[in-house]
């Protein structure tokens, strides 16, 4: 039976959060690691599904049928299960993208696996979306406005094996490769805060406020986000995420990870992404990261060993 493999990037956002759904140029970096995506035909009527995390453990199953172009669960199943439903929105909406998408008289064994902790935020949806707009022969970005949503950075950085300057130019993605690798990224670490922050809820608060400093805001990010490539010094990296912290707080009306959680410590931390979960960016030593470690955050992953270089 004809077998297909697929690959996906995990993401992390440096700069632009928020901003970007509106037009701000983002730095993203793909992470080194992703998911597969695996399918087999075989020659049922069926789609038996299985995904496995990082510890290659099945976390989630499921088996759908695929009947006069539409797809469903199994009827003996009972309970509703809001990640299979998930998964059959985003399966239709690759199917309404190319109906030539699952029409053919074949059923499919897939799976998928995360290199990853599924609670990272690194992107188990965005790759899943990638994954199967490659399958489906789709546009991922498409795909990803048709089932989930958001700005799209994390479906470059899928596809991307270099940071990249993202943008959207009336609700087209503009991805410019670029060139991130600072000289003193030995002092660069990623902290993980003990919580998944929802990406949905994240926008949704967002798009709820009024934006009447964006305009300026967009301007000053703009120009710390050209900055930081092009930064050569820890403290001038520092003084950059530091004025980047306080005007997307100002901007989101929430206080700094640092000035909530962090108040005491001496050197400088950048949220990544949705403020309140998921990781955060810390300057400092090895011996600095004690700090994190009294505190109860034990994922602490340096960014050489993050980071796709």
């Amino acid at each position: 039976m004809l077998k297909k493999t697929f690959y996906s990037h995990g993401k992390l956002l440096i700069t632009g959060e928020y901003l970007v759904l509106d037009g701000i140029s983002a730095l993203a970096v793909p992470t080194k690691k992703g998911q597969w995506l695996t399918i087999e035909e075989n020659n049922s009527d069926q789609i038996s599904w299985k995904s496995f995390d990082h510890k290659e453990e099945c976390w989630f199953e499921a088996n759908l049928i695929l009947e006069n172009d539409t797809i469903r669960q199994t009827k003996n199943v009972i309970e509703e299960n809001e990640i299979t439903n998930t998964l059959i929105k985003i399966l239709i909406a690759a199917k309404e993208l190319n109906p030539n998408f699952l029409s053919k008289n074949k059923g499919y064994t897939i799976e998928t696996k995360l290199e990853f902790d599924r609670e990272w935020g690194l992107g188990s949806s965005s790759t899943l979306i990638n994954n199967i707009a490659q399958w489906a022969e789709v546009n991922a970005f498409t795909l990803l406005e048709n089932s989930f949503g958001g700005s799209g950075y994390d479906i470059a950085c899928a596809q991307y094996d270099t940071p990249i300057i993202y943008k959207l130019n009336n609700n087209v993605p503009v991805i410019k490769k670029t060139e991130f690798n600072p000289i003193f990224k030995d002092q660069l670490f990623f902290v993980y805060l003990n919580q998944k922050q929802s990406s949905k809820e994240s926008i949704k608060h967002y798009q709820s406020l009024s934006l009447k400093d964006f305009d300026h805001a967009e301007a000053v990010v703009n120009e710390i986000t050209d900055s930081i490539l092009y930064s050569k010094d820890i403290r001038e990296f520092e003084t950059l995420i530091n004025s980047h912290e306080e005007i997307i707080s100002s901007i989101i009306k929430t206080p700094t990870v640092k000035s909530t959680l962090f108040p005491d410590y001496t050197r400088s931390i950048k949220s990544l992404g949705g403020w309140g979960g998921d990781f955060i960016l810390v300057t400092g030593s090895q011996s600095d990261m004690m700090y994190f470690r009294n505190k109860g955050y034990d994922t602490i992953i340096p960014y050489t060993e993050m980071i796709l270089e």
